[in-house]
């Protein structure tokens, strides 16, 4: 007996997107939760696959239905990082905003954040805490516009001669490509990575820890 073919079942990567991409454009999705939206999608792939696969050969139906929960694997993790990632960013902003918060208000939300199990919303409050601080002290303009390798730049080059032989530079730099691979691409931070961002800016702007 030949093998059934089940397009919805078994739709490639890009067709895959494409389907979501598509999906996401109807006026439903344009109000409320996109994510409950698009999982509410995914659900009725579910069923409609279990619908289809009703009476096929059992070849056919476990191969069908095992991509298609590859797919919806995939699917859900990308509407994962994509909510961590939106949560992120509508909760601190650019490094520096238009309206600064202190240093102290900041350093004290990446603290508790960390404390909460949010290493990733922490680290980004940590390193915006270790440029207003940078701000407050006088060695680097406020500038909302900077960007978080700039701020490692200029503040390494404002560091105060004490701090020498630190290799702050280098510190800096790496919290700086942390900084915007969670804010901008999603990924995620460990407790020792905020830690490290925010012994940095005790040492460099001499707050007591």
């Amino acid at each position: 007996m030949p093998l059934v073919s089940f397009p919805l079942l078994d739709p490639s990567p890009e067709e895959g997107r494409s389907l979501l991409r598509r999906e996401l454009l109807e006026p439903q999705y344009r109000s409320g939760d996109p994510v409950r939206a698009a999982l509410d999608w995914i659900q009725r792939q579910l069923d409609q696959g279990l619908v289809a696969a009703q009476g096929a050969p059992a070849l056919s139906t476990v191969v069908a239905m095992v991509l298609l929960v590859l797919l919806v694997a995939a699917l859900a993790l990308l509407l994962s990082r994509a909510r961590r990632t939106a949560r992120v960013r509508g909760s601190v902003g650019d490094v520096l905003g238009e309206t600064p918060t202190s240093a102290a208000e900041l350093r004290a939300r990446a603290e508790r954040l960390l404390e909460q199990g949010e290493p990733a919303e922490a680290l980004v409050e940590a390193f915006r805490a270790l440029a207003q601080r940078q701000v407050e002290q006088g060695r680097l303009a406020e500038d909302p516009g900077a960007t978080a390798r700039e701020v490692a730049v200029r503040v390494a080059d404002a560091a105060p001669a004490s701090t020498a032989g630190s290799d702050h530079p280098g510190r800096l730099a790496a919290a700086a490509e942390l900084f915007d691979a969670v804010l901008y691409g999603g990924l995620p931070a460990g407790p020792e990575q905020v830690r490290e961002v925010l012994s940095l800016d005790a040492e460099l702007g001499g707050v007591r820890r």
